[in-house]
């Protein structure tokens, strides 16, 4: 096999038709989602579509596989789509207690690299993204920060972890973005594995 394509058959670095295809800032949700950082009323049964939404992306972005060559595809896609678009983000991961990828781009700061361990704890507790962890919260009528019992120095129910399904075998590692707001964060990983898995569809 070509050691320019990893076991899975995908690329093992971006090849030039990701950047082409990812010109563009990240898709944003459609127009009147729930937004978990606005202060003013939301649009009746908004919530209820974004938690689908995120729901459906868990069914759809899953691997066959993944190897330390499929997290430096990813990695180094989220960087490049970063310094597209100047976005000032950290980038991570994590196989367990194996880093297996992290960058810092211009303009992320360390209180980036606490959000992403944060962040990370918590996808990999409950094995969803960390945004939906949040969102299932609000949609019980709370903040999973108002409960006594959750830790806000170890986790952080805000977008932008979401776990690498293995098709079969569930979630084996967490890919976390931290610099943005936190839907927009979380959009921007969806963006990236959509973009890696697209060869495997």
């Amino acid at each position: 096999m070509s050691d320019t394509r990893t076991a899975s058959g995908r690329p093992r670095h971006p090849p030039e038709s990701w950047i082409i295809l990812t010109q563009t800032p990240a898709a944003q949700g459609p127009s009147g989602e729930f937004d978990p950082d606005a202060s003013e009323p939301q649009p009746p049964g908004s919530l209820a579509a974004l938690i689908g939404r995120v729901l459906a992306e868990m069914d759809e972005l899953q691997f066959a596989s993944f190897s330390k060559d499929d997290a430096l595809d990813l990695g180094l896609l989220l960087v490049e789509l970063g310094r597209q678009r100047s976005l000032p983000i950290a980038v991570d991961i994590t196989k367990g207690e194996q880093v297996l990828f992290h960058a810092a781009l211009d303009g992320a700061t360390p209180d980036n690299e606490r959000w992403i361990n944060a962040k990370k704890r918590t996808a990999m507790r409950y094995e969803v993204p960390s945004l939906l962890v949040g969102l299932r919260a609000r949609a019980a009528g709370g903040r999973i920060e108002d409960n006594a019992w959750w830790d806000q120095t170890e986790f952080a129910a805000h977008g932008g972890a979401f776990p690498i399904y293995v098709r079969g075998t569930g979630a084996i590692a967490v890919v976390t973005v931290s610099g943005l707001p936190q839907k927009a964060d979380h959009e921007l990983v969806v963006e990236a594995l959509r973009t890696v898995l697209t060869p495997e569809r």
